[in-house]
């Protein structure tokens, strides 16, 4: 191999690697700890249902040291899952969030 494309091959490894680094954090999971428990849950008129989408209750979002209400939305349907809404979990004193999620 001449020197032309090793320094080609070298420069490709240095970019996929590169992109590698930048794109794993998209896939990291943010952690969410509340000091306290979250308000009772808001009663929301859920919609008539829509084909290809499942409903997402509102929530409690943990911001800037208070709880902002979220709204309910509506999140397109994966053929062959269920969803499964975030939810609040006591851990220890404090309160951690569980995102939603797809599940098989």
């Amino acid at each position: 191999m001449n020197n032309a494309i090793r320094l080609l091959v070298a420069k490709a490894a240095i970019v996929v690697a590169g992109a590698c680094a930048v794109a794993a954090p998209a896939f990291a999971e943010v952690v969410v700890i509340a000091p306290s428990a979250p308000p009772p849950v808001r009663v929301e008129v859920v919609p008539a249902p829509r084909v290809g989408y499942v409903w997402d209750q509102g929530h409690w979002r943990w911001d800037r040291g208070h709880y902002v209400w979220i709204a309910g939305h509506w999140q397109a349907q994966r053929i062959g899952y269920h969803w499964v809404p975030g939810h609040w979990v006591a851990h220890g004193p404090n309160w951690r969030w569980v995102e939603g999620r797809w599940v098989a």
